[in-house]
Parts: structure tokens; C-alpha cells; sequence
């Protein structure tokens, strides 16, 4: 079982998280039915940096499940878009973002998530992406990453990033593929009644 670990910060975009909790959550569902007794293929769940409850964009309040000091150990981190400019200078999160990278198997991020894996040195010489809207200023963070646009989401290995709310479904379940099948992302797709874009 892989753990599944969305960082949660004040000012997230909802579907940002919540869309690829839905998805990795929904494929362990899928799974268990398919294979009755066996282990699930992951298990989701949220970090913040504090027991805080966390204010999502448009208000939304979440109660985090695990903070920076008490979290399971994540095999993959994913890093929601929003409101990052706070984010992206609180020294703490930079520095657990990196540290918890170097000892996961993946990392991905969804819209502006990637200027948070950008400030933790994670995406240099690499391609990314990032919200159609934010692509000039992802370019001027980090000059030394490809920026790419009109793209879904780009895969350098160990990390992956998306652009925008979809394309942050789209990416979890192309995740999904890589990690545990193509047919189990099919049918989590079906069970989702969502019109999965395969192609980034």
C-alpha cells in the first residue's frame, strides 16, 4: 500500500485537493471490490503544517489529519494550487516539502502547487507546468525550469506536475495507471463518471 499524503495550506484551491483525494481514494474502493481481502493500493490522507483548521478558498474549513511533526511516512506527496505566495516564504514548508521529497517515490503537484516544488529546488532542469495563468510567473520563480504550456501534465520520474483543477484529475489518475494499472484508472474513471483524458 502506498501512502498518499496532500498538503493542505490556507487558501487552497478545493478541487485541487480534494479532486485527487476523491480519485486515490476512490481507486482503493474500486480495487476492494474488484479483490476481495487484498490490500488496498493506497490510502489518502492530509497534512499541514499545523492542527489548525485549514480555510479553502471560497471559505471551505478542513481539519487536517496529520500536521509536519506527526504524519505517517508518504510514498507520495502532492501539493495542491491556490494561493501560494505566503506558502512559498514560510521557510518551514520549503524545507519539509524537500526533506519529505527526498524520501518519498513521487511527488506531484496540481496548478500553482508547483511553485511550492519549485522553491524546494525539486523542479530544476526539469519540464513543468503549472495554471494557464500562472505560467508567466512560474517562468520568472524558476528560470532554470522548462515551463510548458497547453499541457495536462508532464512526468520527469520522480516528479509530476499538472495545470489546473481537471487537469489535477487527469494527472491523479494517470498516477494511477503508472503505479497500479492502466485498468484500474479505467474503471476508477467509470466509477467516478468522469471523461478521463489520458493524454497529457
Amino acid at each position: 500500500m502506498r501512502h498518499v499524503a496532500i498538503y493542505l495550506y490556507d487558501e487552497v484551491e478545493v478541487l485541487d485537493f480534494a479532486g485527487p483525494f476523491e480519485v486515490f481514494s476512490t481507486a482503493s474502493r474500486v480495487y476492494e471490490r474488484l479483490y476481495p481481502g487484498r490490500e488496498p493500493p493506497f490510502r489518502v490522507f492530509t497534512v499541514a503544517r499545523t492542527p489548525a483548521l485549514v480555510q479553502a478558498r471560497g471559505g471551505l474549513l478542513v481539519t487536517p489529519a496529520y500536521t509536519f511533526a506527526d504524519h505517517p511516512p508518504i510514498d507520495l506527496l502532492l501539493v495542491p494550487g491556490g494561493v501560494v505566495t505566503t506558502e512559498i516564504e514560510r521557510t518551514e514548508v520549503v524545507a519539509w516539502v524537500k526533506n519529505c521529497v527526498a524520501r518519498t517515490e513521487l511527488a506531484a503537484s496540481v496548478c500553482t502547487g508547483s511553485f511550492i516544488l519549485g522553491k524546494a529546488g525539486l523542479l530544476a532542469n526539469k519540464r513543468a507546468t503549472t495554471h494557464w495563468e500562472d505560467i508567466t510567473d512560474l517562468r520568472a520563480l524558476l528560470p532554470d525550469t522548462h515551463v510548458l504550456e497547453n499541457i495536462r501534465y508532464v512526468d520527469e520520474g520522480k516528479v509530476v506536475t499538472s495545470a489546473g483543477i481537471s487537469a489535477g484529475l487527469d494527472m491523479s489518475l494517470y498516477l494511477i495507471a503508472r503505479l497500479a494499472g492502466r485498468e484500474l484508472a479505467v474503471r476508477t474513471a467509470r466509477q467516478m463518471d468522469y471523461d478521463w483524458k489520458e493524454t497529457s
